[in-house]
């Protein structure tokens, strides 16, 4: 998959970054469904919570996650 590979050649500390902005915009597609709106792309919540599965993986394969 093209995403994890370019997740793979990324620095720990730009991969660390990239998660943190991905929590924060989880935060607020999480925020608008609570509060009854729908985000731009239905399937964008599953997307990113994929995504930042990814990220702690390979942040715990190349030690990086605490």
């Amino acid at each position: 998959m093209k995403v994890t590979k370019d997740l793979r050649e990324m620095a720990m500390s730009e991969l660390k970054v990239k998660l943190a902005e991905s929590k924060k915009e989880l935060l607020k597609l999480n925020v608008q469904v609570a509060a009854g709106t729908h985000p731009s792309s239905p399937g964008k919540v599953k997307r990113t919570k994929k995504n930042i599965a990814r990220m702690n993986t390979i942040l715990q394969e190349k030690g990086g996650l605490n």
